[in-house]
């Protein structure tokens, strides 16, 4: 979804070529691309506790790997740390920043993730998400995620096929219904589809709190999935209301926009970071928000954009407990002003 700290300037080849050693030895901190990782067991500190529903990935002699929850309809488990790309996989055929996109999808399939959500509203993410994923052989380590943004039925299979060609999949893990236009359509389309194969898992979607009203009704009436919202420190209102009714109805829950679109993360940052990060774990700010999203039971997967490897390593290393509880839940409220 939203990228989350300002680019820097563009790096000349040589110092390029340098940040790209760089990053591929945060990768192979985790472990090679190719290979299983698992968790390593790690004591809660205090005032640290882990989420419910979590567990970690296989091979004990390999480094840390980030935890996986359960989706409620299946009981298949999903990393908890994914991979936004609006704005940020918008690039076209740039050829530095494809290479520089392949190693962000390296970090996260690395360290054991595997969502990558979309939309056909995102320009060329889609695209390039499909051109990534083939060029890195890389479709069977991915939890692809996309919309339907679209009125009427045909309108929505055209679109919905244009997506699987970008893509370039027969088959998508998750079709969600985009800021639930024209959701009764859709959602019977995309009832179709899973049916026959087509699509995994469905879903629907909002941007904005003032829909939760209708996102509830539509969870109830439909039981679908997933459902996607916003969710951050400072704008908690989910938690409120789509997080307890998902945990009632066995939904799985995707957050996108966990650092508020980036302005939070902006702000929090210029504060030095406190002394009780190192009880989760934490070595940056990101890193604390996205615990902060994690830390509730009912959220199976948070996917914060990104187009920069570094910030990929950063945030995988959120999706590893301990997770805050109840103390630290309300530091970091108090940390952000919220």
């Amino acid at each position: 979804m939203r990228f989350h700290r300002p680019d820097r300037p563009s790096l000349s080849d040589a110092s390029r070529r340098t940040r790209r050693r760089l990053l591929l030895a945060g990768v192979a901190a985790f472990a090679p691309f190719s290979g299983p990782l698992r968790a390593q067991p790690r004591a809660p500190g205090a005032g640290a506790a882990t989420a419910a529903s979590a567990d970690s990935s296989a091979d004990a002699s390999l480094p840390v790997a980030i935890d996986r929850r359960r989706i409620p309809a299946t009981g298949e488990r999903l990393p908890v740390v994914g991979c936004g790309t609006w704005r940020t996989f918008d690039v076209g055929t740039d050829a530095a920043a494809l290479d520089r996109l392949a190693d962000v999808l390296r970090a996260l399939f690395a360290a054991g993730g595997s969502v990558i959500d979309s939309s056909p509203m995102y320009g060329s993410s889609e695209a390039v998400v499909g051109t990534l994923l083939a060029r890195l052989d890389a479709r069977d380590k991915a939890f692809v995620a996309t919309k339907v943004w679209t009125e009427g039925r045909e309108a929505g299979i055209a679109q919905m096929e244009q997506s699987m060609q970008r893509l370039r999949t027969g088959r998508i893990d998750l079709m969600q219904v985009h800021n639930l236009l024209d959701w009764r359509t859709q959602l019977a389309t995309l009832r179709e589809w899973k049916a026959s194969g087509r699509i995994r898992y469905i879903g629907i979607t909002h941007y904005t709190s003032s829909a939760f009203a209708e996102v509830e009704a539509v969870m109830r009436a439909e039981r679908p999935d997933f459902v996607q919202v916003d969710y951050a420190a400072d704008d908690r209102e989910a938690a409120a209301r789509i997080l307890p009714l998902a945990q009632d109805l066995g939904i799985a829950v995707l957050i996108n926009q966990p650092f508020g679109g980036g302005g939070l993360l902006a702000r929090v940052s210029r504060q030095p970071l406190p002394g009780w990060a190192a009880e989760l774990g934490c070595t940056s700010w990101a890193q604390i928000l996205l615990k902060f999203v994690l830390a509730h039971p009912a959220v199976t997967a948070v996917i914060p954009g990104t187009g920069r490897p570094d910030y990929m390593l950063e945030n995988v290393r959120a999706g590893v407990g301990p997770y805050p509880d109840a103390a630290l839940l309300g530091r970091i409220a108090a940390a952000v002003g919220g």
